[in-house]
């Protein structure tokens, strides 16, 4: 029982820690850049403000509103699995990869649901404020997902002999993403690395 509550208390806070992590940095970012505005960290990271209307890193593949709701089917789904865990003793380790997906996606969720309804979108160099309630940019659930962290570690032009790619310049990394986003891109790669079994099971 003992260790059950010291589980169910770990997650909780650890879910708090995450949200509140992820919606200081997108706050700040939104309400102190204007969009696209990129600041030098050094040569290979930026904090370069974007907004996207899809899934992690940009990409865009469903309706929003489709998405929005997905998501919040995904994160009870998984909110019910942890509970499950919980309750049949499962790993720390486990637990806390898939308590960083849930905050992940919940810190996202915010951004899709809320945004759209509490920040104004002016064009640059003015940057968002807060607004009453229902004066933002957009429809609830309707809201964009803010990203910031840009890593271009690599670069370079392929050579223009080369077919298809010939003449282009490639960034590696390129997506732009957020803070809710590394916590469940890192917690589905530990989860996979060290935690295989627990997922088969």
């Amino acid at each position: 029982m003992q260790r059950k509550k010291a589980q169910a208390f770990t997650v909780a806070l650890l879910v708090l820690l995450i949200l509140a992590a992820d919606q200081a940095i997108k706050i700040t970012v939104k309400t102190s850049m204007f969009l696209h505005e990129s600041r030098r960290v050094t040569d290979w990271f930026y904090i370069l403000f974007t907004e996207n209307r899809g899934m992690a890193f940009g990409i865009e593949l469903f309706d929003k509103l489709f998405l929005t709701s997905f998501r919040i089917i995904a994160v009870a789904a998984l909110t019910w699995y942890i509970v499950r865990c919980i309750c049949r003793g499962a790993r720390w380790g486990f637990l806390v990869c898939l308590t960083m997906i849930l905050a992940g996606a919940a810190g996202n969720i915010i951004d899709c649901v809320f945004y759209g309804k509490i920040f104004d979108a002016p064009q640059a160099p003015d940057v968002a404020k807060f607004v009453p309630w229902g004066y933002g940019y957009g429809k609830l659930m309707m809201g964009r997902v803010v990203d910031m962290f840009y890593f271009p570690l690599v670069e370079w032009d392929w050579p223009s002999w080369l077919p298809v790619w010939g003449g282009q310049h490639f960034i590696f990394f390129s997506p732009i993403f957020n803070f809710a986003d590394a916590c469940i891109s890192c917690g589905c790669i530990a989860m996979i690395l060290f935690y295989y079994k627990s997922i088969r099971e």
